[in-house]
């Protein structure tokens, strides 16, 4: 699963704390121990802005290391994805390593709470699959625990349909797809893809809760049209759904997922 993309959160957060603006006066060749932290920030996100992004990760790299969170964050979303430089999950885990443990306890409605939760989130994806050639091992049980912090905590819609899969999935301790419809319930009702999607499959299966099929078919469907093309869990499930459903139940399962889709235009 994608980690969330908060970039616009990241700048409004810069804005918050005075980092917008024009290209900053150094080049990052002049960068020195009498260099402020958030001077480096601002050169790194102007360099990235502008396409430069050796010069950016250069410059947020000396901001990081200072304790940036801001730089923390998104040299490790670079280095996750392999924007820009090349990809090392390693170097990004340990950049949103030291952002949660600086961050955690960071008030939920702060400017920088999208950032810390996506660090959480970021961090449970590594604890459940693992790095290959690191010593960070596959440990589900850890990747639950983080994600339900992000998931309660910070209400992250991404951590609760992470954590929503693994109680799906018996990942990281016993299956519980009870609390899997809880969890995939708060993240459908953000309209997060992939919360509507386990949602409705649970609903449209009766697995763990009452049976509703038309309800369940329609977060599926709905799911399923606001689905990336990599998602194929997705299509997957709806098209089993689709499959087994009456005709009345796939008329009015449409019906209801045209008129959400309509209803939420604006929503990605």
């Amino acid at each position: 699963m994608r980690v969330c993309d908060v970039f616009p959160g990241l700048l409004a957060a810069a804005a918050v704390f005075g980092l917008a603006g024009g290209a900053a006066a150094f080049d990052a060749k002049n960068l020195n121990a009498e260099t402020a932290p958030t001077d480096a920030l601002k050169y790194g996100l102007d360099s990235y802005k502008s396409g430069d992004k050796e010069t950016a990760a250069e410059a947020l790299g000396f901001a990081a290391e200072k304790g940036n969170f801001i730089a923390q964050w998104k040299l490790g979303r670079m280095y996750a994805e392999g924007d820009g430089i090349a990809r090392d999950d390693y170097k990004a885990f340990e950049l949103f390593s030291e952002l949660a443990d600086a961050h955690a306890e960071d008030g939920p409605t702060q400017p920088n709470a999208r950032l810390i939760s996506s660090a959480f989130v970021a961090l449970g994806g590594y604890y459940r699959n693992g790095i290959p050639n690191t010593d960070v091992t596959q440990d589900p049980a850890r990747a639950r625990q983080i994600y339900a912090y992000a998931a309660s905590y910070f209400g992250d819609a991404d951590a609760q349909v992470s954590l929503a899969l693994m109680y799906y999935n018996g990942e990281g301790g016993e299956r519980d797809p009870l609390q899997a419809a809880r969890w995939a319930n708060l993240a459908a009702a953000k309209g997060n893809v992939g919360g509507q999607a386990l949602l409705g499959h649970l609903l449209f299966e009766g697995d763990g809760v009452p049976r509703q099929s038309v309800l369940g078919l329609m977060y599926l469907t709905v799911a399923r049209e606001r689905a990336k093309v990599s998602e194929t869990w997705i299509f997957d499930m709806q098209e089993r759904a689709l499959s087994i459903a009456t005709e009345n139940e796939r008329r009015t399962a449409m019906a209801l997922a045209d008129d959400w889709l309509e209803k939420n235009k604006k929503k990605k």
